[in-house]
């Protein structure tokens, strides 16, 4: 059959459009028509060469929509279910997924190599075989995954904020709940209000911290952080430093939460500065691999037992907690509906990609058309 998808051919170049051959499911994969796909920055670490992947490549892999057809030995799901895409497959049998750590799946060593687990390209093209970001490739209008990538979800909730439970609010609400461990009481800063970071502040809510300071330097996220459960919104990280001594007497913060866009040493340093003694600083930002972007002291970790510690999809078990935090939207205690900023049209994505980067989108959707 055939499938229309965004494609990147060329990193540095824009997404371009194309009709696809997508071949039949075969061992423990699915046939899905995507519905929605969110416009999350991890694509652009691709597009823009932080990160290696296989080209050309369909990117998106925070996606929602309707299983169509199941392969030989399918046990997740069936055809009519409506579902969320795990970005990080979980086989539920490696040794991570069997200690309870699903985001460290061993099956995740495939999400850049383009080809599902068993070897099938199930997209070519022009080009030749075609990878899908993450064995997702949302920002296409149907797909073959592997089951491992599928979450079943019930069909009331609405598929256009349940694509967002995919990656940035796991992720978001994750870094602070797990991650920070953030408890009743406590002092948290945010640096940089996406589609991650609003959701950080959405789990330091939940969990109940006294004090939450959005760092970002746009008015709209600020602004959106407010709305969503921050309690102060400052524009740099020198407001924020000045802004924890205050609120603490002093003390500082218990955990600081780095979502920015890319992540740099001069954030990392303003967040091991803000933290107080046996605070933590959560590093959930992705920056080029070559990049050394913590240079730190290790005798101040050591004298006043600083941590600093990388968060990978908020350390969420996918298979458990995405049922779990659109139940908590269904009861009023999350917002989704909040977050979504605009939708566009597959044949708008680079447009929607150009807003992202401007700083005008919490969370931008694709919506498909078929």
């Amino acid at each position: 059959m055939k499938t229309t998808a965004a494609v990147l051919h060329e990193v540095g170049k824009p997404l371009e459009i194309e009709e696809l051959d997508l071949a039949a499911p075969g061992e423990r994969e699915v046939l899905v028509r995507w519905t929605h796909t969110g416009l999350c920055h991890s694509d652009l670490h691709i597009q823009q060469g932080d990160m290696g992947a296989w080209l050309p490549i369909v990117l998106g892999h925070e996606g929602a929509g309707v299983v169509e057809e199941v392969g030989p030995g399918v046990t997740r799901v069936k055809p009519g279910d409506h579902f969320v895409a795990s970005f990080l497959p979980t086989c539920g049998t490696c040794h991570w997924c069997s200690i309870g750590r699903q985001n460290l799946c061993d099956m995740g060593a495939y999400t850049m190599r383009g080809h599902l687990p068993s070897g099938h390209w199930p997209l070519s093209g022009k080009a030749g075989r075609y990878g899908a970001m993450c064995m997702v490739g949302a920002f296409a209008t149907y797909g073959v995954v592997h089951e491992s990538s599928t979450i079943r979800i019930e069909p009331e909730f609405p598929l256009q904020v349940a694509a967002l439970v995919g990656c940035g609010v796991p992720t978001g609400w994750g870094s602070a709940v797990n991650s920070a461990d953030v408890r009743p009481g406590d002092t948290v800063v945010v640096y940089g209000i996406g589609g991650i970071g609003i959701n950080a502040v959405q789990g330091a809510r939940l969990a109940g911290a006294r004090h939450i300071v959005a760092v970002d330097p746009t008015t709209l996220k600020r602004d959106a952080a407010m709305s969503l459960g921050a309690t102060h919104a400052v524009a740099t990280a020198e407001e924020a430093l000045e802004l924890a001594k205050q609120l603490t007497r002093g003390v500082g913060a218990t955990s600081a939460i780095i979502t920015v866009g890319n992540v740099t040493s001069d954030v990392v340093d303003a967040a091991f500065e803000v933290i107080s003694k046996s605070g933590t600083v959560v590093i959930t930002a992705l920056a080029p691999f070559k990049d050394k972007t913590i240079s730190l002291s290790g005798t101040e970790a050591v004298l006043w037992r600083k941590t600093i510690r990388g968060s990978l999809f908020g350390d969420c078990n996918p298979t458990t907690d995405i049922p779990r935090l659109l139940e908590l939207y269904r009861d009023g205690q999350l917002k989704l509906d909040e977050l979504l900023t605009r939708t566009y049209t597959l044949d708008q994505i680079n447009e929607g990609y150009e807003d992202l980067l401007a700083g005008e989108l919490i969370r931008g959707v694709i919506v498909h058309e078929h």
